[in-house]
């Protein structure tokens, strides 16, 4: 579904508890993604759901997540990722990123950009 501004609705801001994430199938260039959504008050990051270490998902269970403290940790290898930017900070990654997916808020509806 596309909306008129030419983005597509992922899921409402109020779908993500404060300081967390959850996963949102979309279509991402033509094919269908698994893309984690973290939320920190009003801002919001998307992801591929897929670690740089060796192309695992991140989440322990289906669009379950390790966050703590403002870090995305995967869940085979237990590398963090810093949740606004996707910077892994340690584990058998670091220097790498997560792979961001742009995304907007407007009224309440997060947005793929």
């Amino acid at each position: 579904m596309t909306t008129s501004a030419d983005t597509t609705p992922l899921c409402q801001l109020d779908d993500i508890p404060d300081g967390n994430a959850i996963e949102v199938e979309a279509y991402v260039g033509g094919e269908p993604e698994s893309l984690l959504v973290y939320r920190q008050g009003d801002a919001v990051s998307a992801f591929y759901n897929v670690c740089p270490h060796a192309g695992r998902r991140l989440d322990y269970a289906p669009g379950k997540f390790l966050v703590r403290n403002g870090l995305i940790i995967c869940a085979a290898h237990g590398a963090t990722f810093t949740a606004g930017d996707g910077n892994c900070q340690t584990g058998p990654c670091k220097g790498d990123r997560l792979r961001a997916v742009p995304v907007t808020v407007t009224d309440g509806t997060v947005h793929l950009a």
